[in-house]
C-alpha cells in the first residue's frame, strides 16, 4: 500500500508548504476585526474558537462526497489517489481558503455577493440561481442519503418516512435557531463518531494488510467510462467541491481572527481529502478486484459498501459506530445547507434574519421544495448535484483568481485550477445525457473554444477591475463607533 500511505503522506505535506504559501501569499492582517465582531448579531455573527469553527467546517464540507464519491471513483483505480491528492492540495484547499478568507474580508459575504462584486453584476442573479440550486439538491440528497442508511443500519424496523421526518425535523431546528444553539453543540459529537469512523477504517486496512493497488494511470472501470471528464463529477467533495464555497460563509462568520483561516479552512480541505483517500482505498481493497467492486455497487450502492466496509474491519460494534459516523457527515452537511440557502436568499433580498419570524419567511418554502424533490429519483438528482456543484467551485475560483489579480498578487493558484475544470464542465454537459449529449470529440472542441472565450473575458474584466482600483475589502476602521 505505498501509493495509498505516500498520498495521506503528501496531503499532510501539503497543508504544512503549500498552505502555508497560499496563507503567506495572501497576506493575513491579524489586527483586522472579522464579521464575527464588527457584524455580530447573535445568530450568524458569532465568535467561536479555532478547534469549534474546524470542526464545524469539517462537517459543514464533509457530506457523503468524501465517501460515497471515492467509493464510486475507485472503480477507475490507483488514477484516483492522484486526482484526490493533486486536486485537493492545489485546488480543493485554495478554493476554501480563498472562499473564506475573502469572505471575512467582505462582511461575511455569500458567493453570489463576492461573484457580483468581483465578477460583474451579470453575474448576481446567475450565481444565485446556482448557489441556491445547488443547496436544495444538497439538502435533499443529504435527507434521503442518511435516512436510507439509518434504515438499513437498523434492518428496516422503523418506516423509512418516520427516519426522514425525524431528519427534516433536526434541519429545520439547525436552520432557524442561532449556530451556537443546535450546530455548535451537537457538533462535537457529530465529529467524535467521524473520527471513529475514518480512524477505524484506516487502521483495519493497515492491520489487515490490505491489498490496496499501486499507482497506476490505466483505467480500471468495468464499463471503460472516461477517466476525463467523468472522474472529475465522481469524486468532487474529496479533491475539489463548489459546494464548500456555499459553507465557508458560515464560519467566515464566526472565525475570530484571520490567522485562524489556514487551519479552518485549507486544513479541513485536507483532512477531508485524508477521509477521501482511506474510503477509496477500502473500496478498492475488499472486494476482489474491480469487478467485485462494481457487482456490490450494483447490488446496493455505496451506502452498502459503507456498511460493508466497516462491519468487515471492525465487526459488529465497531461497524455500527463507523456507519454512524458515516451517517453523520451527510446530516452535517445538510442541516448548513438549508441554513446557507436561508442566508443567500436574505442577502439577496436584504431581509435582516434577526427575529426568528423572518427567518421562518424564507425557510418554511425551502423545505417544502425540498420535500418534494425527495420524490425524485436519487441517481437523477446526484447528476444535476455534481454538475451544478462543479461549476460552482469553476466560479469561486475566479473569484479567488480576481480578487488576487487585483490585489497584484500570484493570481494563478486560481486561475489554473478553475481554467481545468472550466474545460472539464464544459465538456461534461456537451456529452451528457442530462446535457446537450453531443459527441465526446465535438464536446472537447465546444469546451475549449468556450474556455478561451471566457478566460480571455476574465482577463478584460480583471484589468478594468485593477484600473479602476476595485475595493476589495470592507473598511471596517469605524466599526466600534457605529455598534
Amino acid at each position: 500500500m505505498f501509493t495509498f500511505l505516500a498520498s495521506i503522506v503528501l496531503l499532510i505535506v501539503g497543508y504544512f508548504t503549500y498552505g502555508k504559501y497560499i496563507e503567506k501569499m495572501f497576506g493575513v492582517k491579524a489586527a483586522r476585526p472579522t464579521p464575527a465582531l464588527t457584524q455580530a448579531d447573535g445568530v450568524d455573527y458569532i465568535p467561536m474558537s479555532t478547534k469549534k469553527n474546524s470542526l464545524i467546517q469539517l462537517l459543514n464540507i464533509a457530506g457523503t462526497g468524501p465517501i460515497f464519491g471515492p467509493i464510486m471513483g475507485a472503480l477507475y483505480g490507483p488514477v484516483a489517489f492522484i486526482w484526490i491528492v493533486v486536486g485537493c492540495i492545489f485546488a480543493g484547499a485554495v478554493h476554501d481558503y480563498l472562499t473564506g478568507m475573502i469572505s471575512i474580508r467582505n462582511r461575511g459575504a455569500h458567493l453570489p455577493e463576492l461573484a457580483t462584486k468581483f465578477l460583474g453584476k451579470a453575474m448576481k442573479h446567475v450565481v444565485n440561481a446556482f448557489a441556491l440550486l445547488l443547496l436544495l439538491l444538497v439538502g435533499t440528497v443529504f435527507v434521503t442519503t442518511p435516512a436510507d442508511l439509518l434504515y438499513v443500519l437498523m434492518d428496516g424496523k422503523v418506516a423509512l418516512f418516520f427516519i426522514v421526518g425525524a431528519i427534516f425535523f433536526y434541519y429545520i431546528l439547525a436552520t432557524l435557531l442561532p449556530i451556537d444553539k443546535i450546530i455548535g453543540r451537537l457538533y462535537p459529537y457529530f465529529g467524535a463518531l467521524l473520527l471513529i469512523s475514518a480512524v477505524g477504517v484506516f487502521v483495519g486496512l493497515l492491520v489487515t494488510g490490505a491489498k490496496i493497488p499501486e499507482i497506476s494511470l490505466s483505467n480500471f472501470h468495468p464499463a471503460n467510462a472516461p477517466i476525463f471528464p467523468l472522474l472529475f463529477f465522481t469524486i468532487t467533495c474529496g479533491a475539489l467541491s463548489g459546494f464548500h464555497a456555499t459553507q465557508t460563509p458560515i464560519i467566515s462568520r464566526t472565525t475570530q481572527n484571520e490567522n485562524q483561516g489556514r487551519k479552518i479552512f485549507y486544513g479541513m480541505m485536507i483532512a477531508e481529502g485524508i477521509i477521501a483517500m482511506i474510503w477509496a482505498a477500502a473500496a478498492m481493497s475488499l472486494f476482489d478486484g474491480y469487478n467485485g467492486l462494481s457487482d456490490v455497487l450494483a447490488a446496493g450502492g455505496p451506502g452498502l459498501i459503507v456498511s460493508e466496509v466497516s462491519k468487515m474491519m471492525l465487526g459488529g460494534i465497531g461497524g455500527t459506530l463507523a456507519v454512524l459516523g458515516v451517517v453523520v457527515l451527510p446530516i452535517t452537511s445538510g442541516d448548513t445547507a438549508f441554513r446557507s440557502a436561508r442566508m443567500i436568499i436574505a442577502d439577496y433580498i436584504k431581509f435582516a434574519q434577526k427575529k426568528l419570524s423572518s427567518r421562518l419567511w424564507i425557510a418554511v418554502p425551502l423545505f417544502v421544495i425540498s420535500l418534494a424533490l425527495t420524490q425524485i429519483d436519487f441517481n437523477i438528482l446526484w447528476r444535476y448535484f455534481s454538475w451544478a456543484n462543479q461549476s460552482t467551485a469553476v466560479i469561486a475560483l475566479f473569484v479567488g483568481a480576481m480578487y488576487l489579480y487585483i490585489a497584484k498578487k500570484n493570481y494563478w493558484v486560481s486561475l489554473i485550477p478553475g481554467t481545468f475544470m472550466l474545460v472539464m464542465v464544459l465538456a461534461y454537459i456537451l456529452n451528457a445525457q442530462i446535457g446537450f449529449r453531443l459527441p465526446m470529440t465535438t464536446s472537447w472542441i465546444g469546451a475549449a473554444i468556450g474556455t478561451v472565450i471566457l478566460v480571455a473575458l476574465f482577463f478584460h474584466t480583471a484589468k478594468k477591475n485593477r484600473a479602476l482600483s476595485l475595493p476589495l475589502e470592507d473598511d471596517v476602521s469605524n466599526w466600534k463607533k457605529a455598534a
